[in-house]
């Protein structure tokens, strides 16, 4: 190829990469993600921002193989999916953020089927610590590996199951989310 060429291609790859990330809140958000120790590529399926009583918690990006704004296929899916959040508020206590997906999966779930993850989602919950305005936390499911926890790109822990997963995932667009915005948002609907 021709210098000339091989530049102006150079250039466009640059440029066309810098237009397909997202800005949010002056927030970049990639368009794609890797999944830590693994070949697995996600696309940005979509991001919303989490806003609690006019003051904005975190913007919530969610990542799959393909895009899709059908909740129900993404809940019934088992494959892998990562959901990234980038907190915008001051701080948000562990507890606050505990009892976020608590309350979450139980406006979500019935009762017998939140009573048989409580084991998972106490180990869950253990993962986590106080997040400050800037911190980053990505919730990854890996097929075989299960529910991964990694804060400002340090592994926390993780939780076994798909099942696991689908149900947290409820939490942001299942049939009772947190916000309806944010669940648009993160299907693709903005």
């Amino acid at each position: 190829m021709h210098k000339p060429a091989s530049i102006l291609l150079f250039c466009l790859f640059i440029f066309s990469t810098s237009l397909a990330a997202k800005q949010v809140e002056g927030v970049v958000i990639p368009d794609t993600l890797e999944l830590a120790n693994n070949d697995i590529a996600l696309v940005l399926n979509g991001t919303g921002i989490r806003e609690k009583f006019f003051l904005d918690i975190y913007i919530g990006a969610l990542y799959l193989p393909a895009r899709t704004a059908d909740a129900n296929a993404i809940l019934g899916d088992d494959g892998p999916a990562s959901v990234l959040m980038h907190i915008l508020y001051s701080e948000v206590s562990k507890k606050k953020i505990t009892d976020g997906w608590n309350d979450g999966l139980e406006a979500n779930l019935p009762d017998a089927e939140l009573q048989a993850l409580k084991p998972r989602l106490e180990k869950f919950n253990s993962l986590f610590q106080t997040l400050r305005k800037g911190d980053e936390l990505r919730i990854d499911y890996i097929p075989e590996t299960g529910t991964e926890v990694r804060i400002n790109g340090e592994w926390r822990g993780a939780v076994e199951g798909s099942d696991f997963y689908r149900s947290l995932l409820k939490v942001w667009i299942g049939s009772h989310p947190v916000s309806n915005s944010l669940k648009q948002g993160m299907l693709g609907n903005d």
